[in-house]
C-alpha cells in the first residue's frame, strides 16, 4: 500500500520463516535479543532488548523526547503509550535506547524529558 502512495511498484512479498512473538529470543552469533511486541506505531511493531549490552532497539515506537507516528493505517496513539509503559519502562533506567532513526537516548532521559511519557 505504501509503495502505491509513493508511485513505485510494490516489492515482492517475502517468505516469513519465523514469527517474532512477544518474549521470543533471537540469537545472532553470541548475541541474544528478546522480542518485545509494541503495537501502536503499527500493529506489528517490535522492540529488541539486548540484556548483555543494556540496549533497547526501539524501532519507531520511542524516539529521543518523542514517540512514533500513529496517524497511518493501523496506528493507535493509546496503544503505543501502553506498549512503552508495559514493555520499555520496566527495563533499567540506564538502558541505551537505539531508535529507528535519530539520536540515541536512555530510558532515564525519556522519563524526565519526553512530553508523551510525562502524560502517562
Amino acid at each position: 500500500m505504501q509503495a502505491a502512495w509513493l508511485g513505485v511498484a510494490p516489492p515482492e512479498k517475502p517468505e516469513i520463516d519465523s514469527d517474532l512473538c512477544d518474549g521470543a529470543e533471537l540469537r545472532l552469533g553470541e548475541s541474544s535479543f528478546q522480542v518485545l511486541h509494541t503495537p501502536g506505531h503499527t500493529p506489528g511493531s517490535v522492540g529488541l532488548w539486548i540484556p548483555a549490552e543494556n540496549k533497547l532497539i526501539s524501532g519507531d515506537t520511542l524516539f529521543r523526547e518523542s514517540i512514533g507516528r500513529t496517524d497511518l493505517p493501523g496506528g493507535d496513539g493509546r496503544r503505543i503509550l501502553i506498549s512503552i509503559r508495559e514493555k520499555f519502562l520496566p527495563l533499567p533506567e540506564d538502558a541505551i535506547v537505539v531508535p529507528g532513526h535519530g539520536p540515541l537516548t536512555t530510558l532515564a532521559h525519556e522519563r524526565r524529558h519526553n512530553y508523551f511519557l510525562q502524560r502517562m
